[in-house]
Parts: structure tokens; C-alpha cells; sequence
């Protein structure tokens, strides 16, 4: 077995292609700033698409910081599941399912821009998707799919009464299998009234450069990917959350 070795990440972050977030939040810059921020490896998740996670990747490359591919899927609940893959194909299927279960077209006026981009920060075209709804999908069906698709499913920001799980439907429902927790603020670990045991992982949710990194979670993995951080949820073959 290869040497197991500590990595920062941050989980969540959005780039230009959600209409919440910052036009700055370009591939290439949420990239550079997790590098001056000494992380060594962040994660795409754009609300209900995956458009700009290829041309994050390749900038990843480039910058020698690990990209890992992912979405914020909003189900009919209204609650946020963070949804990480190892393949673009995985990815991209998920994608495929959301698309077809969003209603409207996007307001520019009341949402804002939803920019797709390649890895030199050049505009490729602009999603008219409501990427600001919620898929015709329950919390069960988005957390059944990603599974089947081979990814994890977190609950995204857990800590926060918008669109968070616990503060939508009041609990976590007992045969919801997901995979780990998300919080953005480290002093709330151990304060969510989860019902249960989870692992649980602090993410950014970044809508703006400055904020990339600003909440982290540590990993002792063999190297990034999501198996390996399936398997620090699990704490397998020594894989575990460090902080």
C-alpha cells in the first residue's frame, strides 16, 4: 500500500456558472486561489450543472491542484446535496437527469448570469437553465442516483437554515443514506442536531474568490480522488478525517 498523506481541501465552491456567485469566480481564478491559499485541492459544485468542472480541471492541472468534479443538487424538498465524482462520465449522466427535471429559464435580471467558460477564462456560451430551482427529484431520488452513479452524497451546509437539510425538513430522514455532512463554520461542529452519526467535512460554499479556503477540512488519504475520500468517511485502511 502507498504511503497515506494529509491534504487540505475545500469541498465546495462555485464558479461563475451560478447566478449567486461572483462573475470573478472563474475556473482558472478559484484555482489560483486555492493555490495561494495552500490547498491542495477544491472542489466545482455549481447549483444543478457541471458545465464549468472540465475547464476548472484543466486549469487544475496546470497549477498542479487536484479538481474534484462535482454539483449542488437542489431536490423538490429544496435541499441542497453536494454530489462528488471520480469520472466526467458519472458526472456528466447526473447532469443529464437534472437538466431534464428543471423547469424555467433563467431571469438574468433577478439571478444573475450563468456563465460557461473555458480554462483561459474565455466565454463559451451562457446556460438559460433556472440553475437557481429545484429539480422534480426528492432528497431519496437525487441521494439514490448519485450512488448509482458511483458518487458521494453530502448534505450541503447543514449549519444554515437556507436550503440546508435540517433546516428545511426539520430532521434527517433515518433511511437517507448519505455518505457525510457539510458545515461552513468549524465552531458549529458538534452543535447541529443531526439525530445521528455522520461524518462531517467543513466547506467554503464559496460565492466569491476571497472566500475560497476560508473554511477547509483536512484528509489523511493515499491521493485526491472521491474513493479515497469514501473511504475517509468510512476511516478504511487508515483513510480518515484529520480536522
Amino acid at each position: 500500500m502507498n504511503k497515506l498523506k494529509e491534504f487540505h481541501g475545500d469541498l465546495h465552491a462555485h464558479t461563475c456558472l451560478s447566478p449567486c456567485a461572483d462573475l470573478e469566480m472563474s475556473p482558472r481564478s478559484i484555482v489560483k486561489e486555492a493555490k495561494k491559499k495552500g490547498l491542495h485541492f477544491v472542489g466545482i459544485c455549481d447549483h444543478n450543472s457541471a458545465e464549468n468542472v472540465g475547464a476548472a480541471k484543466k486549469a487544475g492541472r496546470r497549477e498542479g491542484i487536484g479538481v474534484i468534479g462535482g454539483m449542488e443538487v437542489t431536490s423538490s424538498e429544496e435541499v441542497h446535496i453536494l454530489a462528488l465524482f471520480d469520472t466526467g462520465s458519472s458526472l456528466h449522466a447526473l447532469q443529464q437527469v437534472v437538466y431534464r427535471n428543471l423547469r424555467g429559464t433563467n431571469d438574468v435580471r433577478l439571478y444573475g448570469d450563468q456563465v460557461v467558460v473555458n480554462a483561459e477564462d474565455e466565454v463559451i456560451r451562457f446556460n438559460r437553465k433556472l440553475l437557481i430551482g429545484a429539480a422534480r427529484m426528492t432528497i431519496h431520488e437525487v441521494v439514490d442516483l448519485i450512488h448509482r452513479l458511483g458518487g458521494v452524497a453530502i448534505a450541503s451546509h447543514v449549519d444554515r437554515r437556507g436550503f440546508g437539510i435540517i433546516g428545511q425538513l426539520g430532521f434527517i430522514p433515518e433511511d437517507l443514506p448519505l455518505d457525510a455532512l457539510e458545515i461552513t463554520d468549524r465552531s458549529h461542529a458538534g452543535s447541529v442536531p443531526t439525530g445521528r452519526e455522520f461524518p462531517v467535512v467543513v466547506s467554503s460554499d464559496a460565492h466569491f474568490l476571497e472566500d475560497v479556503g476560508k473554511a477547509q477540512t483536512s484528509f489523511l488519504l493515499e491521493r485526491v480522488t472521491v474513493e479515497e475520500l469514501r473511504k475517509s468517511f468510512r476511516s478504511e485502511g487508515g483513510r480518515r478525517i484529520i480536522a
